[in-house]
């Protein structure tokens, strides 16, 4: 948990939380209330699960009255840039344990603690508030629900079609509403009272969304005011997407406390079963697609994508002993082959997936391999795993899209066509690949290896091919002059080209992966070139500052932030395979795995408690201080730590 004591660090106040629903929908926001991004919203709905996603209830305006006076509770950022009203020195407290709660100052003897959940059981979201010490006179509390309507991409402006009629239970204290035809209906169930009082808030702005070079001003719709008795109780309010405009009826208003207080006696007790708070983090990601299950790559904005769902679950499902989840993932994803190919991605909208990548099928085996050594799979899971692994190793060694195939020359697999991003490194800005890799990539030949011998394990057909590539990798990538691996061979499929650029990627040769290629002395020599040019506090550098094409800054604009996305910015996740290919050369001893805590896991434990609250982010700046960027909510990066802990207790339990 994140636990922020009083006075809160103004530093801390654009930390960020999340609260996902298990569907592809979330709430989120950040310490200090205010919202940063166009995805900051209270109710946030994926409309066909896990895609789709539209923002519904972006936030809410709230306050006090008692005693003649107004106290309020939470705080706008409006264009250019005013925080109105600014309470930045009213807040207390915040802790993130079981779920984002607050403690806000009204008075010197007066205190509200407001909490936010959502409920996985019914994809609901939860606002309580409630009195802490004081005796104000006659406490009312106002809460003013902000509205969009929109595609969670974009951004929403005061326009005559946004309707603002409510359906209103008889009693007054549940309201639902439409904003737009044919998006779900809004409902607020609430043991308080509503007003109907529609006007536009204007002009909100969003700065982080103005920092990346967009749009980041926004109208929001404010239907009415919801009152709350406070010398009665906590007040409760719960938002929920429906497909019908029914409302509540008069006896449901006494019924919507306890409703909530079953909500979160649920949750939490949920939560708690999940195990670490690791593992607590890690749920967020895992969605239904379908009749299935696959992980949301990061929130807020990422969809599920091929590479980044087999990477992350081997961390967050796998070693988590989440099997069910895992089994139902891969089973999911199988059912996605085309031509020997399984998706890069799917898009938000649509069902047709993007096959443009040539690991995430290599992954895919790497994620069967894990998943089938432990003893959960039947036997016919475990055939039909077997069955789609060997379709992709056929499709590869015959030949599949963008010129994908094994080399007849070598036995190791060649991939890329001009245009098009293949690899991890898939940054594209318009019509310019920033890093086209085509060739022969260093990891994807450790994939494919690695991918061969699995395959080899249950069908020995495959053991020549694996035996013939691993040593045509010794003899082409091992760079005699420095004994480390080019990144990139027969360049452009030019034979013979090398690229020596200093990339992480050859870090898969060693670690990362069930099966190692390297030992000895280039091995150590890997590793130490890595450790040297490429190691930082939060991950791996994508490029050594040593080349002209390093950018040690992640921002700006789109063509600034995608020129930088691989050419020196910071992985995060790249701290698995680093950690497991030192370890694998020096040693597992208890020295070395209590130095690889102290050196590699704890600058990832302490960043926890920053960005986005008790994740990892995506990437971080390659120079000094390592500021963090891209998505604050990362599955894989949190995966790979997962992956790394289960095998630093592994070590330490059984011995190096």
């Amino acid at each position: 948990m994140t636990s922020i004591d009083p006075p809160i660090d103004i530093s801390r106040l654009e930390d960020e939380w999340l609260e996902a629903d298990g569907f592809g929908g979330f709430a989120s926001g950040t310490v200090g209330m205010l919202r940063t991004r166009r995805y900051h919203a209270l109710l946030l709905a994926a409309t066909r699960a896990p895609g789709g996603r539209m923002v519904l209830v972006n936030g809410i305006e709230a306050w006090v009255e008692a005693g003649g006076e107004r106290f309020p509770l939470t705080m706008q950022r409006y264009g250019p840039d005013l925080i109105y009203p600014d309470l930045r020195g009213n807040l207390l407290g915040f802790d993130t344990a079981p779920w984002p709660t607050w403690r806000v100052q009204l008075d010197t003897h007066t205190a509200m603690i407001a909490d936010v959940f959502v409920s996985k059981a019914t994809c609901e979201t939860v606002l309580r508030w409630r009195l802490e010490g004081g005796e104000l006179d006659a406490p009312v509390l106002k809460v003013r629900p902000l509205l969009s309507g929109r595609d969670y991409h974009a951004l929403h402006h005061e326009n005559p079609a946004f309707d603002f009629s409510a359906q209103v239970s008889a009693d007054q204290s549940c309201a639902s509403w439409q904003p737009y035809g044919g998006l779900p209906v809004v409902r607020a169930a609430t043991n308080g009272t509503y007003t109907h009082a529609p006007d536009w808030y204007r002009n909100f702005c969003y700065v982080r969304e103005q920092e990346r070079g967009l749009d980041c001003s926004e109208d929001l719709a404010a239907p009415g005011v919801f009152s709350f008795d406070l010398a009665e109780g906590e007040a409760v309010m719960i938002l929920s997407a429906a497909s019908t405009a029914a409302t509540q009826s008069t006896s449901d208003n006494p019924r919507t406390t306890a409703r909530a207080s079953q909500l979160a006696d649920t949750e939490q007790r949920r939560r708690a079963a999940l195990g670490s708070r690791l593992q607590r983090s890690a749920d967020a990601y895992v969605v239904t697609r379908n009749e299935g299950r696959t992980i949301l790559a990061g929130f807020p904005w990422f969809t599920d994508w091929g590479r980044d769902t087999f990477i992350a679950m081997r961390g967050l499902l796998i070693e988590s002993n989440r099997l069910d989840d895992a089994e139902a993932i891969l089973l999911e994803w199988s059912g996605t082959l085309s031509d020997g190919m399984l998706p890069n991605r799917f898009p938000d909208y649509g069902d047709a997936p993007e096959y443009n990548s040539v690991d995430a099928s290599l992954w895919f085996i790497v994620a069967v391999h894990d998943y089938l050594a432990t003893p959960h799979a039947s036997a016919r899971t475990r055939a039909h795993l077997q069955q789609a692994a060997e379709t992709i190793l056929t499709g590869y060694t015959n030949g599949t899209r963008f010129n994908i195939g094994c080399c007849p020359d070598d036995g190791l697999l060649r991939a890329g066509i001009p245009g098009v991003q293949l690899t991890w490194m898939d940054a594209k800005v318009g019509d310019w690949i920033v890093t086209p890799r085509i060739g022969k990539p260093v990891e994807v030949q450790a994939l494919w290896i690695n991918a061969l011998r699995i395959a080899s394990a249950w069908n020995p057909q495959w053991r020549q091919a694996a035996e013939r590539a691993t040593l045509a990798f010794h003899r082409r990538f091992v760079d005699p002059a420095t004994q480390t691996l080019f990144d990139n061979v027969d360049v452009d499929h030019v034979p013979g080209t090398v690229d020596r650029s200093i990339r992480p990627n050859q870090i898969f040769a060693i670690g990362g992966l069930p099966f190692p290629l390297l030992e000895g002395t280039a091995a150590r020599a890997v590793v130490a070139q890595v450790e040297a040019q490429l190691l930082t506090p939060l991950g791996l550098r994508s490029l050594a500052p040593s080349d002209p094409a390093y950018r040690g800054h992640y921002g700006g604009a789109p063509l600034e932030r995608d020129g930088a996305y691989h050419q020196g910015t910071v992985w995060v996740w790249l701290i698995g395979p680093f950690v497991e290919a030192w370890l694998r050369v020096n040693g597992a001893s208890a020295t070395n795995l209590t130095q690889a805590r102290r050196r590699f896991l704890a600058p990832l434990y302490a960043h926890l408690d920053h960005a986005g609250l008790d994740h990892l982010s995506e990437i971080a700046d390659g120079d000094a201080p390592y500021a963090p960027a891209g998505t604050p909510f990362q599955a894989w990066s949190l995966g790979e730590m997962l992956r790394v802990e289960s095998l630093l207790a592994r070590f330490e339990r059984d011995g190096a």
